[in-house]
């Protein structure tokens, strides 16, 4: 396999996904357990970015020994590439221009660019740079930093960029070279071998012991229920809980799919005590909080005397909320992410078999597994639903222009052909009013932002380029039929520097 060591990049699971998808098993392992990882199965090291810097008094860091000690290729990634500096007798020093985003680099030959032209566009995310190369030669540079450095001889490349995002264009082949053409690993790995091993996992673990899952119709809990009944029959038990946070009419469609199912499917209207919780709540993070803390507290009513809580979640969530496998920077805590789900976790009480998945990955495995089709491409929803897409208060009101704001949305996506084409698409209410004019009077109404983005993998993500007379269609829909609405922005951030979600 394939060695990672996690420094805290929010990209780091990232590069164990893009050696996955060429066909090579890799893992993730936290830096800081690097002498207790056993050598004798890895084929290469990879140490990925971070968010430190290696002359900081708390630096994380390891040394030149446990670099060695598996005497394998080593490929050092943004703070890897640092800390191999650092490592090496080089230097590393705060740079007085920092790169961040797309940036065009000159590559020198080398095996780790094997096949690629001169010029190449890479997405850059970093504030340091290299002063003094150590044992190291220069193989590619930007136009105001070091951008690549090898030293041939021990087998150690090291890149300033992130190859493993899809802003680097040939970023692919740079990680192929090195597993490849540098580590001489061989193609092992494939989804079908996940399937066996995850059902073959959860028997071992459940035993003859009872499963809850919280099923809320998206391709994620849907997938697991498959699986989960495939593993464990009947032990498992499926919960619908509707939160009030749910899209327009999303309640009949989940009971009415998922009734049809040989599964113990249990349907709680909870919708009260949710948005009673949410009252007068603003802050994002304490949403996320009260959500996932009522969301325990209702399966803890309803489901009582369950000896496990499966979830359906995925990496992004993972490494966006607490850090699991090393020291990431928290971004935001997602509901199932709450401590309440935490200190199941500690008590091994729950089962999450996708939690180093991506979101394609499960769409595969739900194919695999006989999903059907518009559950498989339905859209990414988030835990917290509609109440971390209203910005600020969610009150009743709120959901309402929320709900026939963001059905418009994706009615339209549909009717144009464009709905399977992105990532997402998606209506966000505002916190703030603007004035408008409408039957020659005028308004103060509320505000409406149409998010759509292309991505891969939810990581990263860059806003969609949507024909105008779409945008039109769907702006002028929401301005004439949704009560209280007389603005519809557009939003053409990406990810990073934003994120997908508004909160």
């Amino acid at each position: 396999m394939i060695l990672i060591l996690d420094f805290g990049s929010q990209y780091t699971q990232l590069i164990a996904r893009r050696i996955r998808e060429i066909g090579v098993y890799s893992e993730i392992h936290p830096y800081h357990k690097v002498k207790e990882i056993d050598s004798s199965k890895i084929e290469g090291l990879i140490l990925s970015g971070g968010p430190g810097n290696v002359y900081a008094k708390d630096a994380f860091l390891i040394s030149r020994e446990d670099v060695e000690r598996f005497n394998v290729p080593v490929l050092g990634i943004c703070y890897g590439m640092q800390l191999l500096t650092h490592l090496y007798n080089g230097k590393v020093i705060p740079g007085e221009k920092k790169e961040y985003g797309f940036t065009n680099i000159k590559i020198r030959k080398s095996k780790i660019f094997k096949g690629l032209k001169k010029n190449q566009v890479v997405w850059m995310s970093h504030g340091d740079r290299i002063d003094d190369l150590g044992i190291f030669k220069v193989i590619a540079e930007s136009d105001s930093a070091i951008a690549a450095i090898e030293n041939a001889e021990r087998n150690i490349y090291a890149l300033q960029f992130h190859p493993e995002v899809v802003h680097t264009e040939n970023g692919k082949k740079i990680i192929e070279n090195f597993v490849f053409g540098i580590c001489k690993a061989e193609k092992n790995w494939e989804r079908k071998s996940f399937i066996e091993h995850s059902i073959q996992s959860i028997r071992q673990e459940v035993g003859n012991k009872s499963v809850v899952l919280g099923l809320s119709g998206g391709v994620d809990s849907s997938t697991l229920a498959l699986l989960l009944n495939r593993a464990i029959g009947k032990q498992i038990t499926c919960v619908f809980v509707n939160n009030g946070l749910l899209r327009k009419n999303e309640v009949e469609e989940v009971v009415n799919t998922f009734s049809k199912y040989d599964l113990n499917f249990k349907y709680i209207d909870a919708e009260n005590i949710f948005l009673e919780r949410l009252n007068g709540v603003v802050d994002p993070e304490e949403k996320r909080k009260i959500i996932g803390k009522t969301f325990i507290e209702v399966f803890n009513r309803e489901a009582k005397g369950f000896d496990f809580l499966a979830q359906g979640t995925l990496y992004p969530d993972v490494i966006e909320s607490v850090s699991v496998k090393g020291p990431s920077d928290t971004i935001k805590t997602h509901h199932n992410r709450a401590k309440e789900v935490l200190d199941l976790i500690k008590e091994n009480k729950v089962i999450e078999p996708f939690k180093e998945l991506f979101k394609d990955e499960v769409r595969e495995i739900a194919k695999d597994l006989g999903l059907p089709k518009d559950i498989i491409e339905r859209q990414p929803f988030p835990g917290p639903g509609l109440a971390i897409r209203i910005i600020g208060e969610v009150t009743r009101e709120r959901l309402k222009i929320l709900r026939d704001a963001d059905h418009i949305v994706v009615e339209e996506m549909k009717k144009s052909g464009w709905y399977n084409k992105v990532w997402q698409s998606f209506a966000v209410l505002l916190p703030v009013k603007s004035v408008g004019v409408m039957g020659d009077k005028r308004t103060y109404e509320n505000v409406i932002a149409v998010r759509i983005v292309n991505s891969v993998d939810g990581m990263t993500a860059d806003w969609s380029k949507i024909p105008y007379e779409i945008l039109n269609t769907i702006s002028n829909r929401i301005i004439n039929e949704v009560k209280g609405v007389n603005r519809v922005v557009y939003d053409i951030s990406s990810k990073p520097p934003a994120t997908i979600e508004w909160e």
